[in-house]
């Protein structure tokens, strides 16, 4: 089998250690050293390439952002999980890493409220093993033996979508799945997006508490569309985007013309919540024919359920194309089950927000920054 190189960069010798003690019975995984600052890191790493970079964002001398800066700049390709803590400025600095080229990012165990009672009571290093193997996995499905899909932009040739109906298809609400290398793409899309908005979206984005509040934040700032985190009873506005809060399933209920948010916190679906069938599926109940989703970068298969209930309702799903995804699981899950009219890459994606939904900006050279 072969390893998967690992360095761990976070001036803590305590996490250090713990992560270190959650990978050490992976066979797969060989720990090729720890370093302090990322400036030891980057040191390392031009010694010895690595597969993966485990980086905390908040260190001395040389902090996170600092280093995937330089990482950039040294075209270092190793893919990247950052630890972050819970707080507002830990959703910032890790949202601003993902835009630096992170992979995935994961919360330090302990560092929020919205841990289950069986999460805080894990001894450190296994609820970190519980974090970081699916991430590891999803980034690096040679481990596991599965091979990448060969997809490229294509029209399903099941769709009920022929080129003339889809030119005059006109949906009355966006909805959109994301998960790993979710923000970066979505970051991506809406900077190219402005408004008025035509109808409104809605995006479920799997991300903890505070961390969706930022996002968006951030989609405002860079769209100039108001933009909302979901609250429940809200009255939706069509020229305005909603992002699903960390913790709570986001669904929609009432009639197209006056709809409202229902938020809950019922089981976990797809091991996630907020998860994106629920908003999906709602979605496709109330507008039918109307409505267009879109499942973007992620890993798992959340989404796949609600893709279909778009499709059974009348209604449109693209995904995003494989090349341009960090990890291909939830549009590889829906593209498997057939229920799907396009897939696209983000430029494709911006081009068929702004032909249904909104006016352009101007088109900006820096569509590499989301996939392209």
């Amino acid at each position: 089998m072969t390893k998967l190189r690992i360095l761990i960069a976070d001036d803590s010798v305590v996490y250090r250690s713990q992560i270190r003690a959650a990978l050490t019975d992976f066979p797969w995984a060989e720990i090729t050293g720890v370093a302090s600052n990322g400036r030891l890191a980057l040191e390392r790493i031009q010694q010895v390439p690595v597969d993966l970079l485990i980086l905390d964002l908040e260190m001395p001398e040389m902090d996170g952002l600092q280093t995937l800066t330089e990482m950039k700049k040294l075209k270092i390709q190793s893919k990247t999980i950052v630890f972050s803590s819970v707080s507002k400025r830990g959703s910032e600095i890790t949202l601003e890493a993902l835009r630096l080229g992170a992979s995935e990012f994961v919360t330090k165990p302990g560092s929020g409220d919205f841990e289950s009672a069986d999460e805080k009571a894990m001894e450190p290093s296994a609820r970190i093993r519980s974090l970081l193997e699916p991430k590891i996995l999803a980034l690096f499905p040679e481990i596991e033996g599965k091979s990448k899909i060969n997809s490229r932009s294509v029209t399903n040739l099941n769709s009920n979508f022929n080129n003339n109906m889809w030119d005059l298809f006109q949906p009355k609400v966006i909805v959109i799945g994301s998960s790993t290398g979710g923000p970066t793409v979505l970051e991506g899309i809406f900077s190219e997006i402005t408004g008025p908005l035509r109808c409104p979206i809605f995006i479920t984005q799997h991300m903890p508490p505070i961390f969706t509040a930022t996002l968006a934040e951030r989609i405002q700032k860079m769209s100039g569309i108001p933009t909302y985190e979901a609250k429940g009873q809200q009255r939706v506005e069509k020229n305005a985007i909603y992002v699903a809060p960390g913790n709570f399933h986001m669904s929609l209920t009432g009639t197209p013309d006056q709809v409202s948010i229902v938020l809950d916190q019922g089981p976990l679906q797809n091991s996630v919540r907020p998860a994106v069938d629920p908003l999906f599926a709602s979605a496709a109940l109330i507008y039918k024919d109307k409505c267009l989703g879109f499942v973007l970068t992620g890993m798992g298969a959340d989404g796949k359920i609600g893709a279909e209930k778009v499709k059974a309702s009348g209604g449109a799903i693209i995904i995003q194309e494989e090349s341009t995804c960090v990890v291909f699981g939830m549009p590889g899950a829906v593209m498997a089950s057939g229920a799907f009219d396009r897939m696209l890459s983000p430029a494709e994606i911006i081009s068929v927000l702004l032909d249904k939904t909104a006016t352009a900006k101007p088109v900006k050279n820096n569509l590499n920054t989301i996939g392209v």
